[in-house]
């Protein structure tokens, strides 16, 4: 063991989706507030302690979580690291085989096992007051989780059988935490849960999520509120007028259709329908015109035909989206799906329409950032990155959408807004300069 270790040093590693991110901070400040020193997402070697947060959701991030166990297992049996302890979506549902199969681990968690891991590391429970999170974004953002799991049983989905039934956290609770993430130096507060929606049904017996978002915007520092997640059906539709009269809620709704084909709807075990998902966002469009509305896709479900794939294009194609991602279909063990339907659509033409899907919407990007050149936008920068400042504007979130570019030579302060003026446009970037006053 080299002379730079500290034998109370742990390294968490955190892969998946920003509620794995949140998972990660809140057990990092319970470590931390145990006395130990903890790291995220640092080098092999760098700590005697490993802790991976996986992900199990899809294929891909499946493969993504072997992977970084495998690497560290081969630290460990260099004798680089001395413990590697594996938690989260993955270990909850493979818990078995993983055992099995990597037995090198010196012991696995599932999810919300906090307490268990900080036993097996030794850090007591002291019954005093939960610590605060230890923010591992740039710090002028973080996530704010309102619920744990899903009530949903869309065909595809594995999440319910590994998170659980949808559990809203209490709203007091919420905007308490919210308050101290704000004294933290926190701007920008993204909402996230599997489905914003529902907020409030299973404790309240009402969505409660407008009455959540009207309590965030009581707290002091907060400039920008962010909502990720809102299942189409029992859309809460008070949100809109909110969020049209309030410019400190972003006028961006992330609202994942996955397909609008009747036919596959059905097969998805989606609680919608095409034509009410038409209505849905055109309501949003009337209600606020200047909305970035952003969705996922499914492409390649079982069942998906030549027809249903043309529909779908073609949909695209008329209501032009304004932020898109397409995913295609992973036959998940365990879901509905996986048990009652051949998976009939080979990956080749899965894969070939997921790309023509995101090229028919890269023309579209094109389209909408055209008529953005020469408009001044409110954008907060969040790194410098090689010879550019990076930012984003309110139609935009961290990871997943397109970015603001300014040149470095303009000297600006990650986390801090300013008014930039659009020279520029790429398909998915734009580029701007500092407005001067």
């Amino acid at each position: 063991m080299t002379d730079y270790h500290s034998k109370y040093q742990i390294n968490i590693v955190t892969l998946g989706c920003s509620k794995n991110i949140v998972d990660s901070e809140k057990l990092m400040g319970r470590i931390r507030a145990g006395g130990f020193s903890v790291i995220h997402d640092a080098g092999d070697f760098d700590a005697p302690s490993v802790i991976i947060n996986t992900c199990g959701f899809i294929s891909d991030a499946k493969e993504e979580s072997i992977d970084t166990i495998l690497r560290f297992v081969k630290a460990k049996q260099a004798g680089k690291i001395d413990k590697l302890y594996v938690m989260g979506c993955l270990a909850e549902r493979y818990m078995d085989a993983l055992k099995k199969e990597i037995p090198e681990v010196s012991r696995y968690f599932g999810v919300n096992n906090i307490n268990d891991i900080l036993s097996e590391i030794g850090i007591p429970e002291t019954g005093q007051a939960v610590p605060d999170r230890i923010i591992t974004s740039p710090g002028h953002y973080a996530y704010l989780k309102v619920s744990e799991g899903c009530d949903r049983t869309c065909a595809f989905c594995s999440i319910p059988m590994i998170r659980g039934r949808y559990i809203s956290r209490p709203l007091g609770e919420l905007a308490g935490e919210a308050s101290r993430l704000a004294g933290m130096g926190v701007k920008e507060l993204i909402l996230v849960a599997q489905d914003l929606s529902y907020y409030g049904l299973d404790l309240y017996h009402r969505q409660r999520l407008p009455e959540l978002v009207s309590e965030l915007l009581k707290t002091e520092g907060l400039e920008w509120i962010r909502l990720h997640y809102l299942y189409p059906t029992n859309f809460p539709e008070e949100l809109l007028g909110l969020m049209r009269d309030n410019p400190r809620i972003c006028k961006y709704i992330d609202i994942p259709v996955q397909h609008i084909s009747d036919r596959m709807l059905k097969l998805m075990k989606r609680s919608h329908g095409g034509a009410e998902t038409r209505r849905l966002l055109e309501t949003i469009r009337e209600k606020v015109p200047d909305a970035a509305i952003r969705t996922t896709l499914i492409a390649g479900h079982p069942g998906e035909t030549a027809e249903d794939f043309n529909e779908l294009k073609e949909f695209i194609r008329e209501f032009r989206f304004d932020r898109l991602g397409v995913f295609a279909y992973s036959h998940e063990e365990g879901t509905y799906s996986y048990n009652n339907y051949r998976d009939d659509v080979t990956d080749k033409i899965r894969r070939a329409r997921v790309d023509e899907l995101m090229q028919l919407q890269q023309e579209i990007s094109a389209g909408l950032n055209a008529v953005m050149q020469g408009k001044i936008m409110k954008v907060i920068i969040d790194r410098r990155e090689g010879d550019f400042f990076t930012g984003r504007s309110e139609y935009d979130s961290p990871e997943v959408d397109q970015e603001v570019l300014v040149g470095a030579e303009h000297n600006l302060e990650p986390g801090n807004f300013y008014d930039i003026r659009i020279t520029g446009i790429a398909e998915f970037d734009l580029f701007g300069v500092p407005e001067r006053k």
